[in-house]
Parts: structure tokens; sequence; C-alpha cells
């Protein structure tokens, strides 16, 4: 801004020139695990649960998830397509419009469990596929979900219950995309899923590695490198004697 008036001489000179701003250390996020999401999906309003799980098993984003409609969905096939989004427009009322980006704009299958959770959801409902245009999620008068209200009603509470205060809704999406990466899902498919339009995006802010993984990860290379050792009789020297002693090591050459 101050740039502008400079530059329309309304001030003589940036008072920000030569400023220095800190760093950015990269978006607040919370870890969940799929156990976090079990117990805060339990402390959810029934008619929302499928919500936290469409968050966490499909990686969709919030405004993804409202802005769903029952033509959107191919049970059957167990299919999802994700064409439509809500967003706060100007004086704070919702808007639909397309994905944040081309590539979010996609379809993909849905595991059997969110097929079930979405058929009895819409049977609930009374929603069938006559009426496609018809959100799948609604406020109690049937209207369109703000992010706000829902956020203070449903979701803070339950992940404050579940123990994962702190944590938000994005926070299901960076759950869904480690456990792709983690999972040994092609990057690329995980990009496409997720609706990302760069591959960086999905490794480098999403897909993060818990310590469980870490662990599991360090467990695979020893078993890899050491496991026949590991597995002889009681005296067989660790890797750490060998080591020590490298001419002891399979393979070293005698002197």
């Amino acid at each position: 801004m101050f740039g502008y008036a400079e530059r329309n001489d309304w001030l003589a000179r940036n008072p920000c020139r030569n400023v220095k701003l800190p760093a950015v250390d990269g978006t607040r996020r919370y870890d969940l695990t799929p156990e976090d999401v079990a117990r805060t999906a339990s402390y959810v309003p029934v008619e929302f649960r499928p919500m936290i799980w469409i968050g966490a098993a499909l990686g969709l984003r919030w405004s993804e998830v409202a802005g769903l409609r029952v033509g959107r969905l191919d049970l059957v096939a167990g299919r999802i397509s994700v064409v439509e989004t809500i967003v706060r427009g100007i004086g704070g009322r919702n808007v639909f419009g397309p994905p944040k980006s081309k590539a979010g704009n996609r379809t993909m299958f849905m595991p059997a469990a969110i097929v079930a959770m979405l058929s009895a959801h819409l049977e609930q409902a009374g929603l069938t596929v006559s009426d496609g245009d018809a959100l799948v999620f609604t406020d109690d008068g049937g209207g369109p979900l703000r992010y706000s209200n829902w956020r203070r009603r449903v979701w803070l509470p339950a992940a404050k219950e579940a123990g994962c205060e702190g944590a938000g809704f994005h926070d299901l999406r960076r759950l869904n995309a480690t456990t792709l990466v983690v999972g040994g899902i092609d990057v690329k498919t995980a990009q496409v899923r997720l609706g990302h339009a760069d591959p960086r995006m999905t490794l480098a802010i999403y897909a993060s590695a818990p310590a469980a993984i870490d662990k599991a990860a360090a467990d695979a290379i020893g078993e890899r490198f050491f496991g026949e050792l590991c597995q002889k009789a009681p005296g067989t020297k660790s890797p750490r004697q060998l080591r020590a002693n490298p001419s002891q090591e399979p393979g070293a050459s005698e002197s």
C-alpha cells in the first residue's frame, strides 16, 4: 500500500523501505492419527460425521465437502467427483464456485466404508439420485453450511473432547496426504487425489513422517542390511561390534 502511494506521489518516501520481514516458518499444523479422527468423529453430530471421514479418507478441503451435491456421488461405482466448492463471498454470504485450481476438479474412487457411510447418510436425509442438485450436507434450515458457524459449533467442541484441541479440519487433509505417501502410493496418484497442481506441494507441505513411521523406516532399513545377522545364533557379533572390527564383516577380505 505504501509502495502504491509512493508511486503516485502521495508519499515522498515509503516508510517500509528496507524493512526486512522475518521468514515464514511454514503453515500451522497438527499431526492427527487415524485414532484421533475416530475419536473426533464420535463427538460430532451424526449428520456431520461423514464430513470428518471424507476429509481424512479422501483428503477433501472443507469447502469441497460443504459444496458436495448428491449428483456428484456414484455410490454404485464407488466414485466421487469434486467440481464445486463453497466459499465466503462479499458480505459474508456463501458463494458457489469451482475448486481452488484446475487440478482441484477431479474424480476418485472411495473406500467401501465411505460409500456405506454416505449411503446411510443420504437415506437418513431422505435423498435419492433424483435429488442430484441437493447438497449432501446442510445446516438446520436445509441451506448451505457456513464455515465459521460449523467450525464453532461442530468442529471445535469435538476436537476438544477428543483431546485434539488446536487441530483444524485441514489437518485431516494433511493426514490423508501423509497416509498416501507413506503407504507407498505413488506421488502422482496422491497429487491427483488431493487436487494439487504441483506434486511438490504434496510432498513439501502436506506429507510428514510421524515418529512411528520414522521408527518403522529405521526398522525396515535394519532388516534389509542386518536381518540375517540378527537372526543368527546367540553370540553373533552385533552391527556395532562388526563396525569396531571390520575384518569380521561378511565379505571382508583377509589380509
